[in-house]
């Protein structure tokens, strides 16, 4: 993989019929990579979502710059902008549900604003759910393949988005006993709110108090509610949007280090450059170098 060559990977349905939702196996992908624009064992950016059902084998997926490793019945959360890449090198066998923004709204019109939230967050969740072999999870995949495949069904659509909620759900109740799950609604909205400011005040200032006085509470209630949500403090949570920010510009552009500190509200590069080793023992230069080996 060259520098700064990271493909940008939209939603291409094979069929005019499509409505924005697509079940891909694995197999096909690793068949056709000789094909394709991209490989897809090198790092790549999704504009879509993608829950990654693994029904075979073990190994590892790479999410984010990190290897997770992964085996049958493992669940992958992955959001939109996030980079990840497969590891074909073993027997690892399932399907990708793959879908746009627009489908994801309408799918999950009913559902409330904090369940949505929650369910392809990064910083909430690891991005990886194992499915218990006791879980009827399967089943109701297994259903959602069917009718997905009989594209002859009457009202496919609904009947689709139906079993996919269904499916989305069984696997929420499994993260609720695997995982910390915060019930507390008040909080996820908070957290919800302070990472959409940091998206927005992100040149503006990297102080967790900034935030706090934009979400009208003290610097301890916030940095208590990310905490107990996300085990981090409110400042943690600031430097690691920053960083994942920075890594992703740098891997999709030949942006220079002086516009990119810019950007992302730093004065000068030396000081990002300091920054971004304090964060992540990588200058800017040898991140994307170690991403080329």
């Amino acid at each position: 993989m060259n520098e700064n060559q990271i493909p940008y990977i939209t939603f291409n349905p094979e069929t005019t019929e499509n409505f924005g939702f697509e079940i891909v196996p694995i197999e096909k992908i690793r068949r056709g990579k000789n094909n394709q624009l991209h490989d897809p064992e090198q790092p790549h950016q999704l504009k879509f979502y993608n829950l990654i059902y693994f029904t075979a084998g073990s190994g590892s997926h790479f999410i984010d710059f990190n290897w997770f490793p992964v085996q049958k019945h493992s669940l992958i959360y992955l959001t939109k902008e996030q980079v990840n890449a497969f590891d074909f090198s073993g027997n690892l066998d399932g399907f990708c549900m793959i879908f746009t923004e627009d489908y994801f709204i309408d799918c999950f019109a009913n559902l409330s604003k904090d369940f949505v939230f929650r369910l392809f967050n990064p910083q909430l969740f690891s991005p990886i759910l194992q499915i218990p072999k006791t879980s009827d999870f399967n089943d109701y995949f297994k259903l959602l393949q069917k009718e997905y495949i009989n594209s002859d069904m009457f009202n496919q659509k609904s009947i689709i988005n139906a079993l996919f909620t269904i499916l989305i759900s069984k696997a929420e109740t499994i993260k609720q006993s695997q995982t910390l799950y915060i019930k507390e609604s008040s909080k996820i909205i908070t957290f919800q709110k302070f990472t959409a400011l940091i998206e927005i005040h992100l040149t503006q200032s990297r102080n967790a108090s900034f935030y706090a006085n934009e979400l009208a509470m003290t610097y301890k209630h916030l940095n208590s509610i990310c905490k107990e949500l996300v085990n981090k403090t409110a400042k943690n949570v600031i430097d690691d949007f920053i960083i994942l920010q920075a890594k992703r510009r740098l891997i999709n552009s030949n942006i220079k280090s002086t516009e990119l500190a810019y950007h992302l509200g730093f004065e000068d590069a030396t000081n990002f450059t300091k920054y971004f080793k304090k964060h992540t023992g990588f200058t800017p230069k040898s991140f994307l170098k170690s991403l080329s080996k």
